[in-house]
């Protein structure tokens, strides 16, 4: 644990001790700090080691505001089941993590499977879990492809039409998104967040299956 970790801890804790609400703290405090790193990132100011460091000092604070969080919404309905990971073949995690614990912040139940996640592994768990969304990240262009496997396979597996597919990642464009026949097409967190929202809640009003795709890019 580094040094940034600790702090963004003891900065969990007394927010806690002091009462703060632990959603405002991580979508005003934490969540605020990674957009501006991002910023930075895409401006050249920052480099990826930075980001790095700033994503997992994110991640060490969040894990001390989550069971408080969890503890806020004992109770109230999720709305709806994420099941998220890095495509096989890439090994990158930051845009995915910081995606998951936003949906998670957000009321959505989610199924992080971690990263260089085989095809497979996403069709056993939609079967077994039925998710309402399964998301996942392609961070090279050769890996891309494995997200066109995943539409075919959960067509085959007959449960594509059950859920939402959203895809993102440095080289995924919309055009890609529309190609496979990805109902999401992600970038930042925060727009993830509100297109899901969008997505389900026609979903839950019973809206008809052809829905025109959203273009949100998932930022890695």
């Amino acid at each position: 644990m580094t040094l940034n970790d600790v702090m963004a801890q003891n900065v969990a804790m007394e927010a806690l001790e002091t009462g703060i609400d632990p959603e405002y703290v991580i979508e005003e405090g934490f969540y605020a700090g990674i957009i501006m790193i991002e910023e930075m990132f895409k401006e050249g100011k920052v480099f990826l080691p930075h980001m790095i460091a700033a994503s997992e000092a994110m991640e060490a604070g969040v894990r001390i505001l989550m069971p408080s969080k969890e503890n806020i919404l004992y109770g109230m309905k999720s709305k709806g089941t994420v099941l998220i990971g890095t495509i096989e073949g890439d090994i990158h995690s930051i845009g995915k993590d910081i995606v998951a614990t936003s949906l998670q912040i957000d009321g959505y139940d989610v199924i992080d499977l971690g990263v260089d996640v085989p095809v497979e592994t996403f069709i056993e768990k939609s079967i077994n879990i039925h998710p309402d969304v399964v998301a996942t990240s392609a961070l090279m262009t050769i890996t891309m492809t494995n997200q066109l496997t995943l539409e075919k396979e959960l067509k085959e597996a007959g449960i594509r039409y059950s859920l939402k597919t959203m895809v993102g990642g440095t080289p995924v464009t919309p055009e890609w998104a529309q190609a496979i026949g990805a109902d999401i097409y992600g970038s930042d967190a925060s727009d993830v967040v509100r297109k899901v929202n969008a997505i389900l809640g026609s979903k839950n009003r019973n809206s008809c299956s052809s829905e025109k795709l959203l273009t949100v890019k998932v930022s890695h």
